[in-house]
């Protein structure tokens, strides 16, 4: 069983530059994190030790800020530099494969979407052009790019936000080269969201689920942070509702189903992965993909991203309740969200890595309020006694040990 103890203690965090968005954990214990871009030097880093991190592969690898977006008859684009980072928005670690030849892998997904300000310091998320969204493969043994994936303008469309993925590396995997897939997600705040598939052999992308009901954003929804009611308010736009739609992602162990759900509402939702692999060559695969959607009901408040473990537990990041709840997608599972654990610093955890060494790395980035210059919380709960809490620039990580099932 988890349990925790309640300390009391109070920290004064200071925030620094940059907005932590995606982390990830290498088997060698370096720890990697990106920021999507605005006036950042930066867009992926490696942390270097507990108040600092520096660009990753290197400083030429981000795009300077001078050249992250260009514009056509007025109307802004993001770059289609598709050498160079842009604004990285999610990171994956996949192990060394010996069946696909892969080494240990950096995956990272630049959205190709930067945050642009106009005279009077408003800010705006020019549309994509190829080219600049694309899936990043970088050896974790010699540090360098080895592999670089685009879309094409029907798979990806200008308006498309690459937001999250996972991966299937077995070589048996029906409907592919043999060379693995990417499942990505496009969260499209503009109202076109679904799911990217991406053959890792080919380099062929195709969609599924796009504007199905499970993955739009919650009509409306007002959640709320901190004891205050949430809506989105930004410079030089009017107030409204949180747009997100699909968010967090999952596939189970096994590789046969993936679950997901969009930022804003509070239903939890999968589906077999051979219908999201199924191309568009058969007529029905679309309308297939949509009668198969399982809806698991409620799970307790809205979740942003998702992390999983070998047991089959899918862990949901749930920044309403300062938590992390997980369901169990195994046979064993009783249909139930479940807490894991909840923290008064989990304030908006937005990506979440399991380390080699069997702890699960969180990101605590505060995007529901990210215009505070300092932020006074409580440490940490108890994990089964062996909780380990640190400051790493901008990133507050909780590492709680993933306990084996009885």
């Amino acid at each position: 069983m988890l349990g925790y103890v309640e300390t009391t203690t109070t920290n004064k965090l200071q925030d620094y530059d940059q907005w932590p968005i995606g982390i990830a954990a290498a088997s060698d214990g370096r720890l990697f994190a990106s920021y999507t871009r605005g006036d950042y030097r930066y867009t992926l880093g490696v942390i270097v030790n507990e108040t600092a991190e520096e660009p990753y592969p290197s400083l030429d690898l981000n795009l300077p800020i001078s050249q992250l977006n260009t514009s056509w008859n007025g109307i802004s684009f993001g770059s289609g530099n598709s050498s160079a980072f842009i604004s990285v928005q999610a990171l994956y670690i996949t192990p060394q494969s010996n069946a696909t030849g892969r080494p240990e892998t950096l995956w990272a997904l630049d959205t190709g979407r930067p945050t642009i300000h106009n005279s009077q310091g408003d800010p705006s998320m020019p549309y994509a052009q190829p080219g600049g969204p694309k899936l990043v493969a970088i050896s974790l043994a010699n540090d360098t790019i080895y592999q670089t994936f685009t879309f094409p303008p029907t798979v990806h469309y200008p308006d498309s936000y690459l937001n999250d993925l996972r991966f299937d590396l077995r070589p048996n995997v029906t409907g592919t080269s043999g060379q693995g897939i990417a499942y990505l997600v496009d969260s499209s705040d503009e109202g076109r969201p679904g799911f990217i598939m991406l053959d890792l052999g080919t380099g062929e992308s195709w969609r599924r689920l796009t504007q199905d009901r499970s993955v739009l954003r919650g009509f409306n929804d007002v959640p709320s942070y901190v004891g205050r009611p949430f809506y989105f308010e930004q410079l030089g736009q009017p107030i409204r509702w949180q747009q997100e739609g699909l968010d967090g992602i999952q596939i189970t162990p096994d590789g046969e189903r993936i679950f997901y759900s969009p930022l804003s509402t509070k239903r939890l939702y999968s589906i077999p992965t051979a219908n999201l692999r199924e191309r568009d060559s058969n007529p029905t695969a679309e309308l297939s993909a949509h009668s198969n959607v399982s809806d698991h009901g409620q799970r307790g408040g809205n979740a942003n991203g998702f992390e999983g473990d070998s047991n089959g537990l899918v862990y949901q990041l749930m920044p309403e309740y300062n938590a992390v709840y997980f369901y169990d997608s195994t046979p064993n599972g009783n249909g139930k969200t479940n807490a894991f654990v909840r923290d008064p610093r989990i304030l908006w955890p937005d990506g979440a890595s399991i380390g080699a060494d069997g702890y699960i790395y969180l990101n605590i980035n505060q995007l529901f309020d990210q215009v505070s210059s300092t932020l006074f919380v409580s440490p940490c709960y108890d994990i089964d006694a062996d909780t380990f809490c640190r400051l790493i620039g901008t990133l507050v990580l909780i590492r709680g040990r993933i306990l084996a099932r009885s």
